[in-house]
């Protein structure tokens, strides 16, 4: 009998034939081609040099836009306020899109900060107000914690205060200013010796969709304002010499909202200080930002050609028999789709780990604002892409080997894996069932290549057709393992235990037509 070293190295020679190698070779070509195509046919238009995203403390992209009205503070001290009033203003809202109204989107934020300077992307940690999650506190940008609900009024204000212990800020709320409740703490290792603390505003765009295709939606977003009124304002520790300062953080007053109507900024009355403010202090970059992933463009159609070759395989290899001896049939089976998945392995990893850094490394020479990942995530996404296609690969073989006919296999392999996967990559479906079919489909497995992060305390179109898939990476890759190891034991089930004669006769009758 033969080893299983031996088994391999035989049905690699089998699958080695010119022409698969050249489809195989035309796979990655594909990949590879419209991965740099998308690359090179995407521009930056910017009036002069293109602004550059804010990075946080840990290096990725961050979205730091707010008006500021702030003091120093040293190492140890600590800012009360009672805030009166949170108000904001939305432009040409749905349905009808002709008028602006007063109201706050649902991540408005007005309240009170302590933060590193006024450098975007620099540490910070507040205590906020928002429009419709009540109290929260958030630092450095993908942190959140909640405080109580409800909101604000001149009948029922809220009292706010940070207080600062070396790197260490301490966000409580009250209802009184007397009994103070806890809602979190931030440690923000780093902090020099004097930072800013103060009132801020922000208020991110109003995201709604619109309705395309079959149910599917398009991204649309509005001008928003914020506006939060604050008065007892009580300072330890910090300097009063020169009084408060105003400044923007980010760009602002440059909408006709903010030009003709009201400016973002703050103003001092009668010890109130109302302060009016846009954009966001959040995880996210600004629009226009692309992930990695963006370059694997191809992939659907490669993973198209390399189903085929493995239908193709299982179809027209059935009846081969191996010269020097015939070695039990579901040996050779396994043999086979370990040699069809390893070849497609090295194929996607080879085109993935080619185009992504290729890629990324020519839209940011077009100006293009590029989401960073680390080397591991690069890593993860290169490796996990590679063996989602070989397990669709080992799929469509067993598929193959079930059905004995290419055709059907081929229709059905494509029906349950590219399909699902193309129709939820566009603005086609439904969100609700894009994200179903990317759950209970084998397309479940291409989540690895995901590297967006969806944030509960950030607005966005969290579907598949913007980049997010519904599962984990590692849930997508079990649920195409589940699919395949079910499909492989179904076939294993329906071979014959070995190469007896009464086995050659039923595996004769067999027609492994390709029509």
């Amino acid at each position: 009998m033969l080893t299983t070293n031996e088994l391999l190295r035989r049905e690699w020679t089998g699958f080695r034939r010119p022409g698969r190698l050249v489809v195989m070779a035309a796979a990655a070509l594909v990949l590879l081609a419209l991965g740099l195509f998308y690359a090179f046919g995407n521009h930056a238009s910017c009036d002069g040099p293109c602004a550059t995203d804010p990075t946080g403390p840990n290096g990725s992209p961050v979205s730091d836009q707010f008006y500021f009205t702030h003091r120093d503070l040293p190492e140890n001290g600590s800012i009360t306020v009672r805030m009166t009033s949170m108000t904001g203003t939305i432009t040409y809202p749905p349905p009808h899109h002709d008028q602006i109204v007063p109201g706050l989107v649902p991540w408005a934020k007005a309240g009170i900060i302590i933060k590193d300077g006024v450098r975007q992307g620099s540490s910070y940690a507040a205590l906020m107000l928002t429009g419709s999650h009540g109290v929260r506190m958030q630092y450095d940008y993908g942190h959140d914690i909640a405080g109580s609900g409800g909101g604000v009024s001149a009948q029922s204000p809220r009292w706010l205060r940070l207080t600062r212990s070396g790197d260490t800020v301490t966000g409580d709320e009250s209802a009184d200013g007397k009994l103070w409740a806890k809602v979190g703490t931030a440690k923000l290792s780093g902090l020099p010796g004097t930072v800013q603390v103060g009132m801020f505003a922000a208020s991110p765009g109003d995201l709604t969709l619109r309705r395309v295709g079959l149910g599917g939606a398009t991204e649309q977003v509005r001008f928003t304002q914020a506006v939060g009124a604050f008065d007892n304002i009580s300072l330890e520790g910090a300097t009063a010499a020169g009084g408060w300062k105003g400044e923007a953080v980010g760009e602002m007053n440059r909408s006709d909202w903010e030009k003709h109507h009201k400016a973002s900024g703050a103003v001092e009355e009668g010890g109130t200080i109302t302060v009016a403010g846009i954009g966001d202090i959040g995880p996210t970059g600004t629009a226009g930002t692309r992930p990695v992933e963006r370059a694997l463009g191809g992939l659907s159609l490669a993973l198209l050609i390399v189903l085929v070759v493995a239908v193709r395989f299982a179809t027209s290899e059935y009846h081969r028999e191996p010269a020097g001896g015939a070695p039990p049939v579901r040996r050779v089976f396994l043999a086979r789709a370990a040699i069809v998945g390893a070849a497609t392995f090295v194929t996607g990893l080879l085109s993935v780990a080619v185009v992504i850094p290729v890629g990324t490394m020519i839209l940011k020479g077009n100006g293009v604002a590029v989401i960073g990942i680390s080397t591991l995530t690069g890593v993860r996404v290169a490796t996990g892409v590679a063996a989602a296609l070989a397990l669709s690969t080992v799929l469509a073989f067993a598929l193959g080997s079930v059905l004995r006919r290419g055709l059907p296999a081929i229709l059905l392999a494509v029906s349950a894996i590219v399909v699902p996967y193309v129709v939820t990559t566009l603005p086609l479906l439904p969100d609700g069932l894009s994200q179903w079919l990317l759950r209970i489909t084998p397309a479940a497995g291409f989540a690895a290549q995901q590297t967006l992060v969806a944030y509960p305390q950030v607005v966005a179109h969290y579907a598949p057709s913007a980049g997010y898939f519904p599962l984990p990476w590692w849930a997508g890759i079990a649920v195409l393992c589940a699919y395949t190891v079910i499909v492989v034991a179904l076939a294993l089930r329906r071979l014959p235990r070995s190469d007896g004669q009464s086995d050659r006769a039923e595996r004769t009758e067999q027609t492994a037509d390709w029509r």
